[in-house]
């Protein structure tokens, strides 16, 4: 285990939700995935970190909300790596090993710089896990939403209803814990997905 590993471990404690990786999958995805993702896929599989707040999935089960949020709009093949309890989203571009971040409960994204070699591709998978431990990505609701609403599955997210882009408000009583798949096809249909602004606060800088 390396070293951002380790720490990110000690921030966010044990997993929950864990599905084992089977072989198939692993190959699957060699030279497609950076390889240090497939090694923590190999040694703690798929699961949910943070108690819930920052997942590792299986890219196989997100394919249709990809497509929602950007089939046919890229030369790219992107696949979803990881995800947050909020529905912010994070695609790995398996031809340039770009990280795209969707932050799909307000229709806005950051598009990584490409990586040079193998090396920086395990670098940004890296970077990834830092940023999930250093950003709110949990919005100041999470501890909350989870002692209300109660530990998410694998399966589910936090959403707001009504949906922030239809006017509704980022409050804990406006959240509710809904199926992930169909609450992110259904965000990706209610607004274009737009870049960040150079001046938006919660744009990403790697």
């Amino acid at each position: 285990m390396n070293v951002v590993f380790s720490i990110f471990l000690e921030t966010f404690g044990d997993p929950i939700g864990h599905q084992p990786v089977p072989a198939s999958a692993l190959e699957h995805y060699k030279n497609k995935l950076p390889s240090q993702l497939l090694d923590y896929w190999k040694e703690h599989g798929w699961c949910g970190y943070g108690g819930g707040l920052f997942w590792l999935v299986n890219p196989a089960e997100y394919e249709s909300v990809v497509d929602s949020w950007i089939g046919g709009t890229t030369h790219d093949t992107y696949h979803l790596i990881a995800r947050s309890a909020f529905g912010e989203l994070y695609l790995w571009g398996e031809n340039t090993g770009s990280i795209l971040t969707i932050a799909a409960y307000h229709s806005r994204y950051f598009l990584s710089a490409p990586s040079a070699n193998s090396e920086e591709r395990d670098n940004k998978i890296q970077s990834l896990l830092m940023w999930a431990m250093t950003e709110n990505i949990g919005l100041d609701l999470f501890d909350e939403a989870r002692a209300t609403l109660g530990d998410l599955a694998p399966d589910e997210m936090y959403g707001f209803v009504p949906a922030l882009m239809l006017g509704g408000s980022a409050k804990l009583e406006h959240l509710q814990r809904l199926n992930a798949e169909v609450h992110l096809i259904l965000l990706s249909q209610m607004a274009e997905l737009e870049p960040y602004e150079l001046d938006d606060e919660d744009a990403q800088d790697e």
